[in-house]
């Protein structure tokens, strides 16, 4: 086992969401403090505020994940007699280092809206609203044939081969492969200055061009050979959309009322807002978490009939109700669904490294709101 400091958090999390996922203009990444001290606690929140602070301070936390940026807005001044001043001289005094991931946790694979969906048991889940595309590129690479299933494992473990909801995908041809081991070089199979026949097999893969660098590092500590042989092609393939929000089928259709309910005992609301006739039925949900006011014209287009967001603006209730989209308000604070989606990813990342690290999410309560 193997202790760990903020750098290597953050690593496994940057493979979970990336930061190049993020919107443009979105304060994401390190906000406050250092990542190079030793970790061994790690908690996971929507916000950060005092009263998070206060808890971290108390279970001896040296790095916050949050969901929503504490510094949103470039400071002009830094009062320690402020809420805000107060706040961040207690993270620094402490040594807490702060971590922002928003829109890239939003619109990663398994991520927020991801969370949500599968919270409401969404069927056949797409994306909302497309943000971003990625290169594909194939891998084609020569090895022994003894050692073939050990790279093939390696490459589909370091991302290669998803294809749709099918991962390690990889096709293989036998054949021979010849080289001559020249002077100074080492072989694994053969001898210096004869020429040596070997079965091999030709594995092709795809991949994500951001994983490249993981793919190949996989593909060199997994390979026997000191050269390896492989190609990378550039692909026209369109690999899957990733962005904000989703939308997907509930099981059975409901009333809009039921349905609205329904999404208020999920997320555990002591009240809820519905715009529309509550005896209207649903049955294609569109979900997005946060603020998803300039959302409702994507939603109807996709053929939602209800919106499940949060914040929703009046003249943009009024807009949804001229449209025909219902809408179910469920808040900005649903988001919550994060902290234990992404400390116990976290926490099955750093056990499979051997990581000492607790990862857990934040008790305090961020929610702004109370209901009479």
């Amino acid at each position: 086992m193997k202790t760990v400091n903020g750098h290597q958090i953050i690593q496994l999390f940057e493979e979970f969401a990336p930061k190049h996922l993020a919107e443009e203009g979105d304060p994401i990444g390190l906000q406050i403090g250092k990542l190079n001290e030793k970790v061994e606690n790690v908690m996971i929140t929507l916000d950060v505020l005092e009263n998070v602070v206060d808890e971290a301070i108390k279970n001896n936390v040296k790095l916050i994940i949050a969901h929503h940026p504490p510094l949103f807005r470039p400071l002009k001044a830094l009062h320690t007699d402020s809420y805000q001043g107060r706040m961040i001289e207690k993270l620094i005094k402490h040594d807490i280092a702060v971590y922002a991931a928003h829109t890239n946790l939003d619109i990663a694979t398994g991520g927020v809206n991801d969370m949500l969906a599968d919270m409401l048991q969404l069927q056949q889940p797409s994306v909302l609203v497309p943000t971003y595309q990625e290169e594909l590129r194939k891998l084609t690479v020569y090895v022994p044939k003894d050692h073939a299933e050990e790279l093939r494992i390696a490459l589909g473990k370091a991302g290669a081969g998803h294809i749709g909801l099918y991962s390690h995908c990889s096709f293989s041809t036998e054949g021979k492969g010849r080289f001559l081991p020249e002077e100074g070089t080492n072989p694994h199979i053969g001898k210096q200055g004869e020429l040596e026949e070997v079965t091999e097999e030709k594995v092709e893969t795809v991949y994500p061009v951001s994983l490249e660098k993981k793919i190949l590092k996989a593909m060199f500590t997994h390979h026997p050979y000191e050269e390896v042989a492989y190609d990378i092609y550039s692909l026209n393939n369109e690999s899957p959309a990733l962005g904000l929000g989703r939308i997907g089928y509930l099981q059975e259709e409901m009333s809009l009322e039921d349905f609205a309910l329904v999404v208020k005992k999920t997320f555990g609301m002591d009240g809820i807002r519905m715009i529309g006739d509550g005896k209207s039925k649903v049955k294609k949900v569109a979900i997005l978490g946060g603020d998803g006011n300039k959302f409702i014209g994507k939603a109807k287009r996709q053929g939602a009939d209800v919106f499940v967001s949060g914040d929703i603006y009046y003249h943009t209730a009024h807009d949804a109700m001229m449209m025909g989209l219902n809408v179910v308000d469920a808040g900005h604070h649903i988001e919550k669904v994060m902290k234990e989606g992404v400390a116990a990813h976290l926490a099955r990342r750093c056990s499979e490294k051997g990581y000492v690290v607790n990862i857990f999410a934040s008790n305090a309560e961020t929610n702004p709101f109370t209901y009479l």
